[in-house]
């Protein structure tokens, strides 16, 4: 049986760099590859003098990557271990990216700008990123922080059985996360940034924590999501889901939805999962 990535997403996301990371960690990869072939490269990678059991293929263009929802289906019949992994950006990063490469956008030739052409190929790869198990933001990653991202995601190999969990904390005012399953709101819950002695702190910090964990709404609320996660984890899991990702969001991403999340991870940890823990907006 194969472990098999497809490397999906939005040009000029990162789905090369991406498939650099997973050669560094021993993948065999395939770059641009045509849909029409993977069943032959799968069947190929295991005959020879070393089994490739560890295959990344980076779908082609938005029309192929449309197809390979079926190809997904298909090879998961045939007893293979298959992921997609789907890159997302924000239109304007990719807008800067182009600019700034001076690369032509795949579908520059049916649109009248690029921001067109993201925008079409952004509807054209809707149901690819809704079939995928993981979604990465490349926004505000630079390559080094994809890496790590990558590596924690892929380092282990066929042995990572168990769901793997990721926790985010954002702030309302810089957007809702892209690569994101569960948003929780905590936007209720008394705010620290009214307190002239907690503004300048955050979640991490032991006064803001207590001030947030302390109040009776917080514990209630904190009780009843760890509750709906131990309905909801093991239903996704069943179902095949192998990524989840919780974001939990306040207004302006440094207070409240941090101490939640902090305390959300110290429940998983409990649970036995290792979750990763993302502030998007902490510094801001």
């Amino acid at each position: 049986m194969a472990d098999i990535l497809l490397i999906a997403g939005l040009s000029g996301a990162g789905r090369s760099q991406a498939a650099d990371d997973l050669e560094d960690l021993g993948w065999f990869v395939v770059d641009n590859m045509p849909i029409a072939l993977i069943d032959k490269v799968v069947e190929l990678a295991g005959y020879g003098p070393t089994e490739q059991n560890q295959l990344a293929l980076v779908v082609g263009t938005a029309g192929q990557q449309s197809d390979a929802v079926a190809t997904v289906h298909r090879l998961r019949e045939a007893g293979h271990r298959v992921r997609i992994l789907f890159l997302d950006a924000s239109t304007p990063e990719l807008v800067r990216r182009y600019g700034a490469t001076r690369r032509k956008h795949p579908m520059s030739a049916q649109a009248s700008s690029v921001e067109d052409a993201i925008s079409q190929e952004r509807l054209l790869l809707d149901s690819v990123k809704g079939a995928a198990d993981l979604v990465i933001d490349t926004t505000i990653l630079n390559v080094h922080q994809l890496k790590t991202q990558i590596v924690e995601q892929f380092a282990g190999g066929s042995a990572a059985d168990t769901m793997q969990i990721s926790v985010v904390s954002f702030g309302y005012k810089h957007g809702l996360p892209l690569d994101v399953d569960l948003v929780f709101d905590v936007r209720f819950l008394p705010n620290p940034h009214w307190d002239e002695h907690l503004r300048p702190l955050t979640g991490q910090d032991d006064a803001v924590s207590e001030f947030v964990l302390g109040q009776d709404i917080s514990r209630e609320f904190l009780d009843r999501l760890y509750g709906m996660l131990d309905l909801l984890v093991p239903a996704y899991r069943s179902e095949g889901k192998s990524y989840l990702t919780v974001a939990i969001g306040c207004t302006g991403g440094r207070h409240r939805s941090v101490a939640i999340a902090e305390q959300l991870c110290k429940w998983l940890l409990s649970s036995g999962f290792r979750p990763r823990l993302t502030h998007r907006d902490i510094t801001r």
